[in-house]
C-alpha cells in the first residue's frame, strides 16, 4: 500500500469508534468532530475562533459509504472533489490531493443524513456522479478552505452500494452524537441489515487504523 507523504499538521475524525481507532496509532494530533454536516460545521466554526495559530494542512479521516459498484468494504479512497446540495443548489469544492501511486481518487458527496437504502445510493451515484458518501466532508472544506487551510479527505468504505443499511433515522442527535438506545432498537428491528453494518464497520475500522498508522 502506497500512501501520502506526511504533510499534515492535524487530523479530524468523526467522534466515536473512528476517532478511537485513529488515536490509538496516530503521531499527528487528532481532533474529534461531531457526526453530520450541520453539527460538524458549527463545531469547526467555533474551533477556528479558539485557534491561536491555524494549521497549514489538515486531513479528514473516517468511514464512508460506497455509491459505486467499484468500491467495496475495506477499500480506502481519497477525494478529488466533494459535493453538497443546499437550498436546491449543488455545490462542489476541490480537495487538496497529495498522493502516490495505487491510491483510489474519487468524487465524494456529503449528505445531511445517513444514506441507508440501495435506491438512495443509486440515485446519488447517477445524479451527481459521486462515488462515495459521507456526512462531514463538505463542512470541513466549506469552513477551513476560506481560511487558507489545505484539506485532504481520506475515507475507508464500510458499506457498499449493493446492500441496504438498517434505517438509522433518529439515531444521531442535533449535536452530532450517536444515541446508543435508539441505535440498539433500530438494529434489533433489522437484524440482517444490522449484521452487515457491524461487519462492514469492523472491517473499515481495521483498515482505517492501518492507514492512520502508515500516515503517521
Amino acid at each position: 500500500m502506497t500512501l501520502f507523504q506526511n504533510n499534515f499538521n492535524l487530523i479530524f475524525v468523526p467522534q466515536g469508534s473512528e476517532y478511537r481507532a485513529v488515536c490509538q496509532v496516530s503521531k499527528i494530533p487528532v481532533v474529534s468532530i461531531p457526526m453530520g454536516y450541520t453539527a460538524s460545521k458549527l463545531f469547526l466554526q467555533q474551533w477556528l475562533k479558539s485557534c491561536v495559530e491555524f494549521p497549514c494542512h489538515v486531513l479528514l479521516m473516517g468511514l464512508a459509504g460506497s455509491l459505486s459498484p467499484q468500491y467495496q468494504r475495506g477499500d480506502f479512497v481519497v477525494y478529488q472533489q466533494c459535493g453538497n446540495v443546499e437550498n436546491n443548489q449543488v455545490r462542489w469544492r476541490d480537495c487538496d490531493v497529495l498522493v502516490a501511486e495505487n491510491v483510489n481518487l474519487v468524487r465524494g458527496w456529503t449528505s445531511d443524513r445517513i444514506i441507508c437504502s440501495t435506491p438512495e445510493k443509486q440515485h446519488l451515484y447517477k445524479t451527481y456522479h459521486a462515488e462515495v458518501v459521507d456526512m462531514e466532508g463538505f463542512a470541513v472544506l466549506e469552513v477551513l478552505q476560506p481560511m487558507g487551510i489545505k484539506v485532504t479527505i481520506l475515507r475507508v468504505i464500510s458499506d457498499d452500494a449493493q446492500h441496504n443499511l438498517p434505517n438509522l433515522e433518529g439515531t444521531i442527535n442535533t449535536n452530532g452524537q450517536l444515541q446508543p438506545i435508539p441505535l440498539a432498537i433500530k438494529m434489533i428491528q433489522q437484524p440482517s441489515a444490522s449484521l452487515g453494518l457491524i461487519q462492514g464497520s469492523l472491517k473499515g475500522l481495521k483498515v482505517l487504523k492501518h492507514v492512520a498508522r502508515e500516515i503517521s
